[in-house]
């Protein structure tokens, strides 16, 4: 039986094999960890899925591989190990030691699939058919032509197809224009560094995270038609609730508060609330439809040491602040060790990114595919501001700005959302209603 790399989500295509638990002639049983692999956004132990021996070990660690390509042999009873792949012969194979033979004697041999394959309908096999078999559209796509869409970069739902009832084949890929993304690539590594002939520089090899983020931000700004809002608010009312929400709240035994909210908490609070106050916001382009959302799935932008991650908050304006707080300090731990389950950094209508702790006062955020929406959260600041009767006070202002998808929120309806978005910051206790 062959051991495959495994799809950690639909826009993941590659990993890296990170540690191995077992080694060639070890025998393994259903739920033994086989290895650990790495992604660009997560890291996860791969189990075995049927009992019998490793044979092969066809991939070393460190190595990064293809979703779907074959990295370890696993023999049951009267098996033998199935021939590698004629090219490329990079990882080498670990020979299987003498006590192989007789603990595979030993095994059972795994049950053979009794489940009948339709060859119109998703591949009943591991998650490495490289998405759906039927498009949102309704157009069906067969499995190579998956593959073949996936390795180049090509958005299926732009492909005719010319197979039968109009189902897209290898050829209808084959043929498809590569993605404009691809088109714009730029100057190449050896033209960049012809222009620092003579001056010193480090070369800093790209990981898989950073390659991932620079294909998906050219994909960003190449294909969301952006336009960008920006509104200034009083923030001083949010503040004094959020003192005094952290002074009452409930000490443990050690002494410590139960919870410690933070300004961005309420700001997720408030923006979950402003979705559902302008429900056509709350949506996401589908090519051809858009998704609107029941519910306020708020993904929130998370540095990390190389890059961003972006963990969803899911059903947030049913939430407590405190819950909230609790959860995404939850999430933002375990992105930063890579320990993030795909679900919960996909999905999400819109994004969240706050550099307000970094000192900046404003900024326009790139949108994340598919959202329709991102806010970017500057920080707040002493400012002087005209009161009715003609003075001056100074407030804790605060500057915000909603970068939108015309595809599906057009200027009016962003307007509609920044307003409501201000009058919960402004007002933050009607958010909790």
């Amino acid at each position: 039986m062959d051991v495959l790399m495994p799809q950690l989500g639909e826009t993941v295509a590659e990993g890296k094999i990170v540690k191995w638990f077992k080694s060639a002639g070890d025998a393994v049983k259903p739920g033994d960890n086989l290895f650990e692999i790495e992604t660009d956004k997560t890291s996860m132990e791969v189990p075995a899925t049927s009992a019998g021996t490793l044979l092969e070990v066809r991939v070393l660690v460190g190595e990064v591989v293809k979703v779907g390509a074959v990295v370890a042999v696993i023999s049951g009873a009267g098996e033998t190990a199935s021939a590698p792949p004629a090219a490329p012969a990079k990882a080498p194979v670990a020979p299987p030691r003498a006590a192989a033979a007789p603990v595979a004697a030993i095994q059972a041999a795994p049950t053979p699939r009794t489940t009948p394959l339709d060859p119109f309908r998703e591949v009943r096999t591991p998650e490495r058919n490289y998405g759906p078999a039927k498009l949102a559209g309704g157009t069906f796509t067969t499995p190579l032509a998956r593959r073949l869409a996936s390795e180049r970069g090509i958005d299926l739902t732009r492909v005719s197809g010319s197979g039968p009832h109009g189902r897209i084949v290898a050829h209808d890929v084959e043929k498809a224009a590569p993605p404009a993304a691809a088109l714009a690539t730029g100057a190449s590594a050896a033209q960049v560094k012809a222009l620092y002939d003579g001056i010193a520089y480090e070369e800093v090899p790209l990981d898989s995270m950073r390659r991932t983020i620079a294909k998906r931000l050219i994909e960003a700004k190449q294909t969301i038609p952006h336009f960008y809002l920006t509104a200034d608010m009083d923030a001083g009312r949010l503040i004094a609730m959020r003192e005094e929400a952290n002074a009452a709240a409930p000490k443990g035994a050690d002494g410590e508060p139960a919870f410690k909210l933070s300004l961005n908490d309420f700001i997720i609070k408030a923006w979950a609330a402003a979705l559902q106050r302008i429900p056509a916001a709350n949506a996401v382009w589908a090519e051809d439809r858009i998704l609107r959302f029941t519910h306020s799935d708020i993904g929130v932008a998370v540095a990390l040491e190389g890059g961003l991650i972006t963990p969803v908050l899911h059903n947030a304006e049913t939430k407590s602040l405190s819950a909230i707080s609790a959860e995404m300090r939850d999430l933002a731990e375990r992105a930063r060790i890579k320990k993030l389950m795909p679900n919960e950094y996909q999905g999400g209508a819109s994004a969240i990114s706050n550099l307000g702790m970094y000192g900046v006062r404003e900024f326009a955020a790139i949108i994340n595919p598919p959202h329709a929406t991102i806010l970017a959260v500057g920080s707040t600041r002493r400012a002087p501001v005209e009161t009715a009767d003609g003075r001056v006070k100074f407030i804790s202002q605060l500057t915000v700005t909603l970068s939108c998808d015309h595809r599906v929120v057009d200027g009016a309806l962003g307007a509609e959302l920044l307003a409501a978005f201000k009058s919960f910051v402004e007002k933050p206790v009607t958010a909790l209603v």
